[in-house]
Order: structure tokens, then sequence, then C-alpha cells
């Protein structure tokens, strides 16, 4: 999130000259995060200034802040978050988001401050009964798994597939939904913590590869055959077992880096049982507001009938020390469940 030129529009009264935010000046461990004290964001064409509440805390935060994904600097790191609309552009106003109301962003940047002014195509409106701490915890993760499962591997009633981290915060997700739809879901955990927590979201089996083998145990629970869908937020570490545990013409959907990013690899891997991978990110699936708005209310319906339930493992304040320890607890594997920031929290 870079600052933006002001323009005229609906807006609260008192709005301050500057912010905290956690601003990063370059890319690299996480000595580089700290807050600063910058000015406010002033809107731009189309967008909607929100005075922030919360914020989610996501592995696409430690992969811009670490460099794999090139940034401009400076950076405010965060790309959800929910609060209240304080001011909207002039050609954004009569568009259903008006100055008080609560919305949830899917943004990138900008999520780690106390203000963000955003695309209003990237805002939606809350319903009743979702505050911006509920929203702040399943906006993106839900939208990603939502997606996953309608869009990346749209998985059939009677389909068995396996969630990599399943409790995790896309994981647990994850169980929630493919259970809902039908399948026959299968988790890798960890922990026997973790394989309770799973198995109460939806995962009908439960792998502790800490104990047990991923490929022995998924051939044994499907009589050889393999997942019709796999699921891998994890990355480098489970790559090669998706390829013994997926089913002839089966998909894996590799999403996510936690143990490291996929090394290149032939098209010829793909033969042997006339696989399909796609490596599917957000912003391809949701890119206008018509789609955000559609995923969204698909998900916040979920939530209001009990199918998709938020576990928020951790809040954290937004402070240098705090969102170090934040990316720490993610990245280390140690969380079930969504982590939060408050940013009312310094």
């Amino acid at each position: 999130m870079s600052s933006t030129t002001s323009s005229t529009g609906a807006a609260a009264p008192s709005l301050p000259s500057t912010m905290t935010a956690l601003q990063i000046q370059s890319q690299g461990d996480l000595s580089v995060l700290e807050t600063r004290t910058i000015p406010l964001p002033r809107l731009e064409a189309g967008q909607v200034l929100v005075q922030q509440e919360f914020a989610g805390v996501n592995y696409i935060d430690t992969y811009q802040r670490g460099g794999l994904y090139k940034l401009s600097m400076p950076w405010v790191l965060g790309n959800e978050a929910a609060g209240r609309v304080v001011a909207v552009a002039p050609d954004a106003e009569g568009q259903g988001i008006a100055v008080g109301d609560e919305v949830a962003m899917y943004c990138a940047g900008g999520g780690f401050a106390q203000y963000n002014a955003v695309s209003r195509d990237k805002v939606v409106k809350l319903p009743a009964g979702v505050s911006t701490k509920l929203a702040a915890a399943a906006l993106l993760q839900g939208l990603t798994a939502w997606t996953l499962v309608k869009e990346s591997y749209p998985l059939q009633k009677g389909d068995t597939v396996l969630v990599h981290a399943a409790a995790g915060g896309v994981g647990l997700l994850l169980c929630q939904m493919a259970s809902h739809l039908g399948a026959t879901v299968i988790g890798t955990v960890s922990t026997e913590e973790k394989a309770a927590l799973a198995r109460e979201n939806g995962a009908h089996h439960i792998i502790n590869y800490a104990k047990e083998s991923i490929v022995d145990k998924v051939l044994a629970l499907t009589g050889g055959n393999g997942v019709q869908g796999i699921y891998d937020g994890v990355g480098k570490d489970t790559w090669e077992d998706d390829f013994k545990v997926i089913a002839r013409k089966g998909t894996i959907c590799t999403f996510g880096n936690a143990s490291g990013a996929v090394e290149p690899f032939a098209p010829l891997k793909l033969a042997a049982k006339n696989v399909k991978v796609i490596r599917p990110a957000l912003p391809g699936y949701i890119q206008t507001r018509e789609e955000l708005e559609t995923y969204s209310s698909h998900l916040f319906d979920l939530m209001a009938k009990g199918v998709v339930r938020v576990k928020i493992h951790d809040v954290y304040p937004l402070s240098a020390e705090g969102i170090r320890r934040s990316q720490e607890d993610i990245t280390g594997r140690k969380t079930t469940g969504k982590l939060i920031v408050d940013v009312s929290k310094l």
C-alpha cells in the first residue's frame, strides 16, 4: 500500500493526518518488520477509506516480507482486514457502500494499519451477525478454501480428497466445506491435538505424519486407488507423496508454500496417471466486484448456517513484536486455526 492523493467525497469528520502502520522499508528476515507513523492515505478515484479494526494474518504476508514476491518499497503488509468506512470517493458513492458501514476487504497490502484506502471493488459490506473480528478471520482463508473446492478441483459428492495441514486455518475450512459437499475427507496433521481438531471439523480419517506414512495410509484407506483431489498448502515437503496417492485422472491443487515452493517439473510427470496439477491463486478467481460479492455471500451464508465455523487461534497487537510473533507462529506450524491482528492495540 502506498500513499494516495486527496479528493472530495462523503467523509466522517475529524480524521487524523497520520496513522500507525506496519511498514517495511526492504524485504528480508523478521528484523525488517517495524511500525511507523505515516501519513493517512488519501482517497483516489473509486476508493473508500476504512478505519480498520482487525486484520488477518496469512502465509502470503511472510512471502511478501521475505521477498518471494517482489514489492515496491516502502510497503504496508497485510492482505485482508475489516472495519468501518469513514470516507467514500465521489465516483464510488451510491454503489452500495456508505460512510459508517462495517466492511471487510481483500486488499493488496495495507491491512496492518489503522486506516486503508482501497478500491470499492475490493470491499464487501458485512451482513448482520458477522462482526469485523470474525470477518477479518474468515475472509481471505474462507474465500481461498471455497474457490479451491468449487473451482480448483470442483469436488463431487462421493469423492475422497486429501487435505494437507488439516488443522491449519485453510485446512479446517477445507475439511468443513468438503465434508458439507459430500466428500470423504482424509486430513494430515502432526499432533494428536490437531488430529482431534480436524475430526471435529469434518475430517473422516486422520493421518499423523509424525507417526505414520501418508502414502501407506492413504492407499490403505482407498483400496490402493488413491484420492480424486488433493488440497496441498504445504508445498515442497508433500509434493512427491502427492503423486503417489493421487488417483488416475485426479487433480493436485498446490496452493501454498509452507515448507518451501515446489520446484519446476517436467510435464511428463503427469502422464503415468493422466494427473492434473493446478497452482491457483485467489486473485485469479476474484478480480471483479461481482466475483467478490458472489463468493463472499456464499461464505457468509455458510457461516450463518453453521457449516463454516472459524477458529481464532490467537490475536496479536499492531506492533513490530506482535507481527513478528504472528509470523513466527504461522511458519512454525504451531497454530490451529486463524491468526488475527487487533489494530486498536499498538
